[in-house]
């Protein structure tokens, strides 16, 4: 029996939803580190801008903290919004979650801007006290 056949689909959806709460937060705060720890331990990222995937922790705290001193030196603060988001458990005890994902800029003194839309594909594990992302692939709606 899997984690997700002993809960209710609304336990579960109600999991995966505080997950990418508190997920999304770490990003947006710099929390580099605490950030890569949401991820396996070779948990990959792919997203149109990278020629190749991030892997691991190490390389996925590193390009939080190169994003974050970017974001810091022009003075924009980024918001990560997940909505829309789609559970579908799997046979292996893993979960698909499938949403639309927006991105908010800042800039310090300025007015907010949708930033970028993007479809965010991820494979979460259980690891006993909530989820990892394995795997997780952005697609942006601006590029093909």
């Amino acid at each position: 029996m899997t984690r997700q056949t002993e809960v209710s689909p609304t336990v579960l959806y109600a999991e995966i939803q505080h997950f990418y709460a508190r997920h999304m937060q770490l990003l947006d705060d710099g929390k580099a580190d605490e950030w890569a720890a949401t991820f396996t331990a070779d948990g990959s990222f792919l997203a149109p801008n990278l020629n190749e995937p991030v892997r691991g922790r190490d390389a996925l705290a590193a390009a939080v903290r190169k994003t974050a001193a970017q974001l810091a030196e022009i003075g924009e603060i980024h918001r990560h919004w997940h909505g829309m988001t789609a559970v579908t458990p799997r046979e292996d005890g893993s979960v698909l979650a499938r949403c639309y994902a927006l991105v908010f800029a800042t800039p310090k003194g300025g007015e907010p801007r949708l930033h970028r839309t993007c479809v965010c594909e991820d494979v979460l594990v259980p690891d006993g006290t909530g989820w990892l992302v394995r795997d997780r692939r952005v697609t942006r709606d601006d590029m093909p």
